[in-house]
Parts: structure tokens; sequence; C-alpha cells
């Protein structure tokens, strides 16, 4: 039992990983899930308020349940020109 985690752009960044997996244990939500990550790593924090989350390829809000199996996307804002 697991969910896979992705982390885009800057958060790869600060965490040094693409993709990880963890087992669901008492992570009851999305946000539960990002805060496991900013106990690990700090510096996520600063970027929780402009953050977009999405859970098996759609756009959630941070309070979105998690079931095993599922895939998290942490994703902050993206500029381009």
């Amino acid at each position: 039992m697991s969910i896979r985690v992705l982390f885009f752009a800057s958060l790869a960044d600060i965490t040094g990983m693409r993709e990880t997996e963890v087992e669901p244990a008492g992570l009851s939500d999305v946000a539960s899930l990002f805060s496991s990550f900013e106990r690990r790593f700090p510096a996520l924090a600063g970027h929780r308020p402009s953050l977009l989350y999405a859970r098996n390829a759609e756009f959630v809000a941070p309070d979105q349940a998690l079931a095993d199996g599922d895939e998290v996307a942490f994703l902050p804002p993206v500029s381009g020109g």
C-alpha cells in the first residue's frame, strides 16, 4: 500500500527528488501529505500558499481525501514568457 508523490520545478530542487512513494498510514488528505514533507524539508513551507495540488491527474483542494494507490503531485506556480 502506497501513495506516489511527484514534485515539480523548485519543489523537486528543494527535496532532491522528482518522485517518491510513501505509506498512507496517518495521512488523511493532500494537506497532511504535504505537511509530512514540510517536516523533512522546511523550505517547502514558503511554497504552501501558492501551490497547486493534483490527485490522480486532477487538480484538487488541499483537503481532498487520500486513498491507497493515489498519485499526488505538488506544483508550484509557473511563469513564462
